[in-house]
């Protein structure tokens, strides 16, 4: 299977397919002609780094997680493990990032008066405007 074909079977841009493999995500036999070509491994590596990007795991992690796939008994399950809570305190910590946005914008929503009246003193974007004097 060529890139493109593989780009347009997965719904992943070729650019990315490319960038992937440059990153050492994804491997492609060369041939004579110089066409990236990708055999059924290629589809089962890349359905892993897409499900891993869906969980949100960065490229460093995804690389990290695909060699020890690859060489599973060189590693152990506790390799596994502490790549998979890294990203679990990453998330825990944007949760709690995004737990502090959604109070400042319940609380500036709830300030808000809303209605018909010119935004001239609209509470909101006073409050914008303050906190990016503040930046």
């Amino acid at each position: 299977m060529k890139i493109g074909e593989l780009a347009q079977a997965s719904g992943v841009s070729v650019d990315t397919l490319r960038f992937w493999e440059k990153q050492g995500l994804l491997k492609a036999n060369r041939g004579g002609n110089g066409y990236r070509y990708y055999d059924q491994g290629s589809i089962h590596t890349l359905n892993f780094v897409l499900a891993m990007k869906s969980l949100g795991f960065a490229l460093e992690d995804i690389r990290e997680l695909l060699e020890i796939r690859v060489d599973k008994d060189s590693h152990t399950c506790a390799e596994v493990k502490s790549v998979a809570q890294g990203q679990l305190q990453q998330v825990e910590k944007r949760l709690a990032q995004l737990q502090k946005i959604r109070g400042a914008l319940s609380a500036m929503i709830e300030a808000c008066q809303g209605g018909q009246a010119q935004a001239q003193h609209c509470s909101i974007l006073e409050t914008l405007e303050a906190q990016n004097q503040l930046l």
